[in-house]
């Protein structure tokens, strides 16, 4: 648990080490880890944004190229959207499969919430697969709702595509431009914590404004 700690709080460092031992090997593991955090539900936990963010200081610093470096990036987070969704897709309707109430579990799996679901992802869908790429542990589980919830496909392609893009655009764009700052690069661990804390601000406003809807 300390290693992970570590590991994440000094992603930069021990990225810089992998580099030095493993040399373009290193693509295939940046590949892999967007791949899983994005495509295996069972993965939320994976720091996403802060290692974007690490591989453009890394980029930007020259040891890495930064092209092949954000369209390997780009390619497993779009991969791992479309896995995860094709994953919801085909056990969603398996899982919610009861209209009855009958116990907790029917409560919590009942289809008339999968219905909803479809409903909402039809109307909001796209931006909340694109937003929720900013969003760590969300961004794992919304393409597998919007596959159980049987999000139109061409739909979920281009937000997906188009979420991808973005997020690792603005996120590696910012470890580019900012990454090798001073300031920056002797307080990443600050900086990784940052990135959480600033992602998780949409959640905790919208809980607020829940809250304050359901007392009003």
């Amino acid at each position: 648990m300390e290693y992970v700690i570590d590991l994440f709080l000094h992603l930069d460092v021990h990225l810089a080490e992998f580099v030095a031992q493993y040399g373009v090997w290193v693509y295939a593991m940046l590949f892999a880890i967007i791949f899983i955090e994005t495509g295996l539900i069972v993965w939320p936990f994976l720091p996403g944004d802060s290692l974007l963010f690490a591989a453009g200081a890394m980029a930007a610093s020259g040891a890495l190229d930064p092209w092949l470096t954000a369209t390997l990036l780009i390619a497993a987070a779009i991969a791992g959207d479309a896995v995860n969704y094709s994953v919801g897709r085909f056990i969603g309707p398996k899982v919610f499969s009861a209209h009855d109430y009958q116990g907790f579990l029917h409560k919590v799996l009942n289809r008339d919430h999968l219905d909803k679901a479809h409903a909402f992802f039809e109307k909001h869908g796209g931006m909340a697969v694109a937003s929720g790429r900013f969003v760590p542990i969300v961004r794992t589980f919304v393409p597998f709702v919007a596959g159980a919830a049987a999000m139109t496909a061409s739909k979920f392609v281009l937000w997906n595509i188009l979420g991808a893009f973005i997020w690792v655009g603005v996120c590696m764009g910012a470890g580019y431009a900012f990454g090798n700052v001073p300031v920056v690069k002797d307080n990443f661990s600050l900086v990784a914590i940052g990135i959480i804390i600033v992602s998780v601000l949409p959640i905790a406003f919208e809980m607020l404004r829940h809250r304050r809807e359901s007392t009003s």
